[in-house]
Order: C-alpha cells, then sequence, then structure tokens
C-alpha cells in the first residue's frame, strides 16, 4: 500500500508499505477516505517529540470504510464508513469508565499518563497512522463511529481530532455567560477554539498570532477580535488594558512546544531542547488571566518539563485544566452543531493533496505558504469512490 514515510527531521515522503493485518480479534482494517495534517505532526516533522522512528506513518485524523474485522467486534461490518477518533482505548478501564479516553490505561505500555494515539511516535504506542491507504484499528467496536448519512465526510474528518478539541479547550476554561475569553493560537484548534468558547456563552473572544493570514480566517469565521503579538510589547499588560485593566476570564493555549514570541524560550524549548517546549504561551496565559480565573491547555508539549511561572498560579489562584481532548465524549453533541448549522468544520480546509504529495504538503503546512490552514491527504483509491 501507498503510506507516508518518516525518514527523519523535515524528510517526509510517500513509499510502498506492508499492508496491515488483523493481529487480535478486536481490530479492524480501515481502507481511508480522508486523512488530515494536524499541526501536532509538525512537532513530530520537527523532530521535537522523542522516541519518533525512522519508518513510521503519521496520521492521527482520518476517515476511512471498514474494510475487514476480526472475530470480536461486534458493532461495525465490513462497508460502514467510519470516522476514528485520535485516542486508541480500550472502553473499560478506571480511565475510559470516567470517559478520560485520552488517559486509557491499557493501550500504551511506554507511558503512565496519555493513552494510545495513531501515528504519534513510540511515546503514545508506536501505532501507525492513518496517512497511508490501509490502517489497522484496534479497539474497533469501541473507537470508530459510523458516518450518519447527512453528515459530509470532509465534516466528519475534523471530527476526529481538531474540532473536538478546540471545543475541549473551550470547555475546560469553565466559561460562564458573557466571560471573555482569550485564544492563543489561530490554526485549525485555536479556530475550533474560538467558534466553540460562543457556543458556551463568551461575551467576548480574542485570538493572538503572528501570522496574518490566518488571523484574518479566524476573524472572518469565528467573528472575534484578533491580536498580532508583533505588535504587542507586553502581552500581559496589553490584555489587562482590553479588559479594563483585571485581565480576561480564561486563557486557552492552542500552541504548545513550538511557540514564537520569546527568544529566550525558544532557544531553550525548540533549538537547545533544555525543556519540553518554549513555554512563552504558557508564561502569556498565566500572566495575562485575570486574579481567580482559568488557563486551559490543549497546545501539546514534551514529556518532561517546562519553565513555567508556577508562583503567580498560585499567587493569583488560577485553576489550570488540560489534556488530550476524549474525542468520543464530545461527538454527539458536536454532530448536533453540525447538523444544526452552527457549524461547518470543512471550512477550515484550505489544501487538498494527493497522498503522493504527502512531502509537498508537510513542506507547504509548515512553512505557512500559500495561505494553508488545513491540509487533508486523499489516497489514490478514495479519489474514484462516490463518497458523500
Amino acid at each position: 500500500m501507498l503510506a507516508m514515510n518518516y525518514r527523519g527531521p523535515y524528510r517526509v515522503r510517500a513509499t510502498q508499505k506492508e499492508e496491515p493485518r488483523i493481529e487480535h480479534p478486536s481490530d479492524a482494517i480501515v481502507r481511508v477516505t480522508r486523512s488530515c495534517i494536524c499541526g501536532s505532526d509538525l512537532h513530530l516533522y520537527h523532530g521535537l517529540v522523542p522516541d519518533t522512528r525512522v519508518g513510521m506513518t503519521f496520521g492521527h485524523e482520518f476517515t476511512g470504510i471498514v474494510e475487514e474485522i476480526g472475530p470480536s467486534v461486534q458493532h461495525l461490518k465490513k462497508g460502514d464508513h467510519v470516522l476514528v477518533p485520535f485516542n486508541i482505548f480500550c472502553g473499560s478501564c478506571y480511565f475510559c469508565r470516567k470517559e478520560l479516553f485520552s488517559n486509557c490505561h491499557n493501550v500504551n505500555p511506554e507511558a503512565t499518563a496519555v493513552g494510545g494515539i495513531y501515528g504519534y511516535s513510540h511515546t503514545t504506542g508506536g501505532y501507525d497512522g492513518g496517512q497511508a491507504e490501509l490502517v489497522r484499528v484496534p479497539m474497533a467496536d469501541v473507537g470508530p463511529h459510523v458516518l450518519p448519512s447527512d453528515l459530509d465526510v470532509d465534516d466528519a474528518v475534523l471530527l476526529t481530532d481538531a474540532f473536538p478539541t478546540g471545543y475541549q479547550a473551550a470547555e475546560m476554561g469553565g466559561i460562564q455567560e458573557g466571560d471573555t475569553v482569550v485564544v492563543f493560537g489561530a490554526g485549525p484548534v485555536g479556530i475550533f477554539a474560538a467558534k466553540s468558547a460562543w457556543l458556551m456563552g463568551a461575551g467576548r473572544v480574542i485570538v493572538v498570532d503572528h501570522v496574518e493570514y490566518r488571523l484574518e480566517f479566524v476573524r472572518h469565521f469565528a467573528q472575534c477580535e484578533i491580536v498580532d503579538f508583533k505588535d504587542v510589547g507586553d502581552m500581559a499588560m496589553h490584555l489587562k488594558k482590553m479588559t479594563d485593566g483585571l485581565g480576561p476570564d480564561v486563557c486557552i493555549d492552542c500552541v504548545g512546544a513550538e511557540a514564537v514570541g520569546n527568544a529566550l524560550q525558544h532557544l531553550t524549548g525548540v533549538t537547545l531542547k533544555l525543556q519540553a517546549g518554549s513555554a512563552t504561551v504558557l508564561h502569556w496565559a498565566i500572566n495575562s488571566v485575570r486574579k481567580g480565573g482559568t488557563v486551559s491547555i490543549v497546545g501539546v508539549y514534551g514529556p518532561t518539563f517546562n519553565f513555567v511561572p508556577i508562583g503567580n498560579v498560585v499567587s493569583k489562584g488560577l485553576t489550570l485544566r488540560a489534556n488530550q481532548a476524549s474525542v468520543k465524549r464530545h461527538l454527539p453533541r458536536l454532530i448536533e452543531h453540525i447538523q444544526a448549522g452552527r457549524i461547518k468544520p470543512s471550512e477550515v480546509i484550505t489544501h487538498r493533496f494527493p497522498l503522493e504529495a504527502v512531502a509537498d504538503a508537510y513542506h507547504i503546512f509548515s512553512s505557512k505558504l500559500d495561505g494553508c490552514i488545513k491540509p487533508v491527504l486523499v489516497p489514490p483509491r478514495a479519489r474514484v469512490l462516490q463518497l458523500h
């Protein structure tokens, strides 16, 4: 089969790989119809995630058609068109029973924190991902969600990670009616977090970034205010001036390890790797939010440590909430929002590439060329299927 193949930092290509097979009775084999490149895939691409091994196939956002099922699978059948949450989870452990699917205890032998994730290094289990023609889907009875007949496949693929992650980012902020919410990062997750903040009753939404085309996109898509941090000296002072001197009620970090905006943080966290990514946005969020406010973190950082102003968290009485999104928990509500016409996730898709052009797709997305917000990969066979 054709699949994305990681050859080292900044080096990916499409090559022929052995087709996946059923390895456990609860597995399914899915033929991919859509696969996205996520902003967090760029952390892998840039060599910032430990134990990302040569030969791995990335891709944790994908939809596909069930080709084969293991003998224990009861809730899927061959031919079902499914969206596959990026979380791999068992559905029955202590954490899954609490709907903390991203923290499943049984699917990742490499860590005691995060569960399994498709195509995201061996720190999350070493599972190959969906930037391929075929993918093995473990725990197939609990993960995949069959697409409703009225759900467009381009909307569905955004439900595998980006939209639920942005939605959970807003949810973890505990937004109250009329709150002022600041979202750091105008990538797809930040765009969805800003849109979701309105759905949860925010009275004001502000998005911070430095890429002009991304700021313009989020301003139109999420009807929010924007701040270009290149024009700001002191972020905390700037946001306090915008909020009557108090600071926003909720700050959301949708950036993570590769944040720019502070030379020292970028040097220690990205160039020298002395900490697990640049903590620039964590500093901005903690220092900007009002006393007693909430900081929600969905930006991806490494598994070691960061220089974080924890004393300010204590002194200001802040609430910090963070996690990978538990996608399955959010799907009923998010599908309802789509069906009601409140949001059309596929509007963030700006580029479609054949899977064969995966190297070009990563370069364009990583380098922020051609106004790229969200790229989608389409495998060869999917291009000739008649998909709704």
